[in-house]
């Protein structure tokens, strides 16, 4: 059995291993950005039933980014709290030009 990873500054690299296939990060900034689409709709707009499609949104199109691009089990499963953080730093890098969409395994 693996060691669990004790820090999210130790997490973070593992989650980027994890989401270096470009299909796979697209389809999570997609998701993400349909996340936040969705609540700051909801909010602004008093409408709380968007908040069902909110995880509907950002684990459907991040898992099928897993399942068919990356092939590997979507990191949530372990560690869920340090993945979606991981996945909004992730996100806003891409956004900032930080780090890329592209990787080494496309």
């Amino acid at each position: 059995m693996k060691e669990r990873i004790k820090s999210f500054n130790a997490f973070y690299p593992f989650y980027l291993k994890q989401h270096s296939n470009k299909t796979c990060r697209l389809l999570h900034v997609v998701g993400t950005t349909f996340v936040l689409a969705l609540g700051i709709t909801a909010i602004y707009h008093n409408i709380p039933i968007l908040w069902v499609f909110v995880p509907i949104a950002g684990y459907g199109f991040a898992w099928i980014g897993h399942y068919f691009f990356e092939k590997n089990k979507p990191a949530t499963f372990q560690y869920p709290l340090w993945s979606l953080r991981s996945d909004f730093k992730m996100y806003f890098e891409i956004l900032i030009g930080k780090i890329s969409l592209n990787s080494s395994k496309d």
